[in-house]
């Protein structure tokens, strides 16, 4: 299977993160790309630089006032103060009910938590560079379908699909699998699925399509009551307006067996096939495996080869964009088993 990867995703490579209130070492690292390419590459897979620009696909899942900052966050940063250039910023103030959101402060640290959910998502001096190439892996990949292959596989990160239109969020900075979708209707799809296995709720992809029927979202993730990200996620966020019935979440408890993860993988595809998508994007979390530090699903690695096989079963054309996933060592053998598994 062809695969899209940028080595220049290794420029976001922030030391370290907070996580439940601790300072911890980032579990989000350029380790987890490396890892899935070298295990692609031992398979004889094809690994592919992009080759699209992903900018007027970025403007309509993105609004120009957040493109404008997350381009230059750090040169604003660094600005302030030249010792900078060696700190990591976080947020420590946001706009939440009765506080208003229409106006970008001049404080920097304001503006940072205007375009944040959370504390979690670390900025650095290469973050932009490696969020845009990793939209331009996502639009290659969906332009490649376009062309004919039947499934291509986005090896990218920092992951996206907490990204919302104008905020960013559980490491994510600009939504891949929305920016492939875009990409798939602006080369003619009518309709495209998303499905998300990632453990968390994709709630920036769910955002950006929520009120739209020609993109559907499905997803399968930990019960927004205990899991991240917490305030997005429940059974009945079905749409609204256009969009209701286009967005389906299927939430399920921490600790959930594989076979009731399967269970509601079947509900998803079912609903998928009920869509008359032309094409398929699936947001590839694989945070699924039990062996994730930050995660609490029971699947193995063998169960990725099952996963890829249902996914073919759709008989659509096929772009996985990889998301989340923190067994680092574990993530290359899990990702190319759904490779696998897709492939036959």
């Amino acid at each position: 299977m062809i695969t899209i990867f940028s080595a220049d995703h290794a420029l976001h490579a922030p030391e370290h993160e907070f996580f439940r209130g601790n300072r911890v070492p980032c579990f989000e690292s350029p380790s987890r790309a490396e890892f899935v390419r070298a295990e692609l590459v031992a398979r004889g897979n094809d690994i592919r630089s992009p080759d699209s620009d992903s900018t007027d696909a970025l403007r309509r899942v993105h609004s120009g006032a957040y493109l404008q900052f997350l381009q230059t966050a750090w040169q604003q940063w660094v600005a302030l103060d030249p010792n900078n250039a060696d700190m990591q910023p976080f947020p420590s103030v946001w706009p939440v009910r009765t506080l208003r959101h229409d106006i970008e402060p001049d404080n920097f640290t304001a503006k940072l938590g205007l375009y944040s959910m959370d504390n979690g998502t670390p900025l650095v001096a290469g973050t932009w560079d490696a969020a845009k190439a990793g939209a331009d892996a996502a639009a290659s990949t969906a332009a490649l379908l376009s062309q004919g292959e039947r499934g291509v596989f986005c090896a990218t990160r920092p992951p996206g699909h907490h990204a919302g239109s104008d905020f960013m969020g559980g490491y994510c900075f600009l939504n891949n699998a929305a920016v492939a979708a875009e990409t798939l209707l602006a080369q003619g799809c009518r309709r495209v699925a998303i499905l998300d296995v990632d453990y968390h709720h994709g709630n920036g992809t769910q955002s950006i399509f929520y009120e739209r029927s020609d993109v559907l979202f499905v997803s399968i993730h930990g019960d927004p009551m205990t899991e991240y990200p917490f305030y997005l996620g429940h059974a009945d966020e079905v749409g609204s307006g256009e969009g209701t019935g286009f967005n389906m979440n299927l939430p399920l408890p921490a600790g959930a067996s594989v076979e009731r993860w399967f269970s509601a993988l079947e509900a998803a595809c079912a609903r998928i096939e009920h869509h008359g998508a032309d094409a398929f994007v699936v947001s590839l979390g694989l945070d699924t495996y039990a062996g994730d530090p930050i995660s609490t699903f029971a699947l193995q690695s063998p169960d990725f080869l099952r996963l890829g096989s249902r996914l073919k079963d759709l008989g659509l054309p096929t772009a996985m964009i990889l998301e989340g996933g923190y067994a680092a060592r574990e993530l290359g053998v899990n990702a190319a088993n759904v490779l696998d598994g897709f492939t036959g």
